[in-house]
């Protein structure tokens, strides 16, 4: 009985087996799902798009994407398919995208097969150099708006980002289920601001499923094929990487001309380094091994790069044989404009602290690294991010990917100074402008001819009656206005040209608080502007302390001093002796507080008696503490330095 069921189900599996493709035959139509057994390098040019999803912070994008995944069958249709290609820890906390995810998608239109490449992006401003580079891998984009939100600031910027790279557009009206959608509101924005034909917004609800299938079709019809050779000679764009413990450094590419086969030798344009190619892969979205990559294609490659170092996002590659190879137009990577120090809890954490910083960084590139000291702190590292969440999400995602424990300093940006005399330019090999970080190591304010700041231009769309308090916010923060369009009757989009230093810290917080949350921010860099700029330095007791070092505006400078000193005589610890708190401009003491020593009561043992006893003692115990702090070194403990730097 045992032996003729186990025939009975292995011929069920071999029926199964045998009439597979005419099962899946039969399911597909003109514009449904098809089975994956079609080979994808065999879908000519002509039949591939590449594109992107692009919209401002929680107007669908990774919903969409779930959607256009079902639709195709590259994933099951499930209740629980939520953020599918959102795959860190932090995403799903946040429910942000951070991380830019890709997907090979196999569709059917009019009998044809297609290749849709989708690369679902973040949407926060801090995260643009991921929406950048992967517009490079793309002929096309979605423009995703909310049709109860409208039109955001991040809408804008990446409405821009994507017209400046000529890519064809296709908007798209999300979440019109809702009770108050306005989807006719909407669109009008959308010509009002950029001129968008009403009659081409597609409206649908990615949430219900509603238009995602006319999503695909409108893909097919109004985006072009990839400018793809796959007659000449192998060239591929990397335009993402991550780390593999055991596969090393793997690379995310854009096939632009030839091919590559599994086996092959292939160079770096950037390292001129030879590997050989041991894995392909298509993502959907989990890997699907593939012996080769055509032109037009999106795909993983694996060659055995040991280091974090060897991958360069930007980088081309070619076939060893093919001698050299002109490189691709990569990318420009956007500058860090916010740098915070970084530094293990404990020294001796240092080199698993500096592994794991130097693997995420292969998989953020935007993030710079350049090792730092202090005395306080220890050995560590001064890394640039894109914003104050950038910095945020990087911290979580050390702690949680790697089990790292750093501790991150205040943000603050960089500042660029022209000097003068002959002797200290020529100390700096020549060059007459220097750009500082790090406020301890800021010239003397006699060699210096001017300090300039970094600036930014700002994009606040709120609601009308929010447009007093926003003004007197920024006014605060040193803004000045350059615009004022009013979208409609309700919300009005006005540019401010800001001070960076003004708003990364808490600027977001504060718009976000006096506009009930309807405000939004976007901001990109001006360059610099000359500006009032001092150091302010901290005494203890006379003794300067290089790390408690900050950079303000003039304006500002007794405001942040009161500040900075109440701070720190909650955080000092009393010791035997008592500590003046000093902050200094330029020599000159503009705030104090001073922290009492702690005192034994030398009367306590007099019971009466002549008072000159009394004064003795008293005079001997002042003559004591007198000779103590004279002699003394305070002693701040690592704790109040962490507490008073950290953000």
């Amino acid at each position: 009985m045992l032996s003729f069921l186990r025939l009975s189900q292995l011929g069920r599996i071999g029926v199964q087996q045998r009439f597979k493709p005419l099962i899946h035959r039969t399911l597909s139509t003109s514009c449904r799902r098809f089975s994956d057994d079609i080979a994808y390098d065999e879908i000519p040019v002509s039949r591939i798009r590449n594109f992107s999803i692009i919209a401002h912070v929680d107007h669908g994008k990774s919903t969409l994407a779930d959607r256009l995944l079902e639709l195709t069958g590259t994933i099951k249709k499930n209740a629980t398919n939520k953020q599918v290609l959102d795959s860190l820890q932090v995403e799903k906390e946040r429910g942000i995208t951070v991380k830019a995810q890709t997907a090979s998608l196999l569709y059917r239109y009019e009998g044809s097969d297609y290749l849709l490449n989708l690369i679902d992006t973040p949407g926060h401003v801090d995260f643009a150099n991921e929406v950048s580079r992967s517009l490079a891998a793309c002929d096309g984009v979605i423009l995703l708006v909310d049709a109860n939100e409208g039109v955001q600031a991040q809408t804008v910027a990446n409405y821009h980002l994507a017209r400046g790279k000529e890519l064809v557009i296709v908007p798209v009206l999300n979440k019109i289920d809702l009770k108050n959608a306005r989807p006719d509101a909407v669109t009008q924005e959308l010509f009002t601001l950029f001129g968008i034909d009403p009659d081409g917004v597609l409206r649908i609800s990615a949430k219900q499923g509603t238009g995602c299938e006319q999503v695909l079709v409108e893909i097919v019809k109004r985006l072009p094929a990839p400018d793809a050779r796959r007659g000449e000679q192998f060239r591929a764009l990397i335009f993402d990487s991550w780390f593999d413990r055991y596969r090393g450094a793997l690379n995310l590419v854009y096939v632009k001309d030839g091919e590559v086969r599994v086996g092959q030798e292939i160079v770096s344009c950037h390292t001129g380094k030879v590997y050989e190619v041991k894995s392909l892969a298509m993502l959907r979205p989990d890997e699907q091994k593939i012996e080769r990559l055509v032109a037009g294609q999106v795909g993983l490659l694996g060659c055995n790069m040991r280091t974090s170092k060897e991958s360069n996002i930007g980088d081309t590659l070619y076939l060893k044989k093919n001698k050299n190879c002109e490189p691709l137009p990569g990318f420009k990577p956007q500058q860090p404009m916010v740098f915070a120090g970084v530094y293990p809890a404990d020294q001796s954490q240092h080199p698993y602290l500096k592994g794991a910083i130097e693997k995420l960084v292969l998989n953020d590139s935007a993030v710079t690294v350049v090792p730092d000291s202090s005395p306080a702190l220890g050995q560590g590292w001064r890394l640039g991010f894109l914003g104050l969440l950038h910095l945020d999400v990087f911290s979580q995602r050390l702690q949680q990917e790697y089990d790292a424990e750093p501790i991150l300093t205040a943000p603050s940006v960089t500042y660029k100074i022209k000097l003068k005399g002959i002797k200290l330019i020529a100390a700096h090999g020549g060059k007459d402008t220097i750009f500082v970080s790090n406020p301890a190591l800021f010239p003397d304010p006699n060699s210096v001819e001017e300090y300039y700041e970094p600036y930014v231009l700002g994009t606040i769309i709120a609601p009308t009656e929010c447009t007093g308090p926003i003004i007197g916010l920024c006014v605060e923060r040193r803004a000045v206005q350059k615009t004022s369009i009013n979208i409609d009757n309700d919300r009005i989009m006005t540019t401010y040209l800001m001070p960076l230093n003004e708003i990364v810290l808490d600027f977001h917080d504060q718009l976000k608080s006096i506009s009930s949350g309807y405000a939004s921010f976007d901001y990109e860099d001006h360059g610099y502007v000359a500006s009032a700029l001092v150091r302010m330095d901290v005494l203890l007791n006379g003794t300067l302390v290089d790390e408690l070092c900050t950079v303000v505006h003039i304006s500002k400078a007794q405001s942040h001093a009161r500040e900075l000193v109440l701070k720190l005589k909650e955080l000092i610890p009393r010791q035997m002796v008592q500590i003046a708190i000093q902050a200094t401009v330029g020599g000159k003491v503009v705030a104090r507080e001073t922290l009492k020593a702690y005192r034994k009561d030398v009367t306590a043992k007099l019971y009466g008696g002549d008072v000159t006893r009394r004064m003795k003692l008293l005079k001997q115990q002042a003559e004591g503490k007198k000779k103590m702090r004279a002699i003394a070194n305070i002693n701040v403990p690592r704790d109040t330095f962490i507490n008073v730097l950290k953000r």
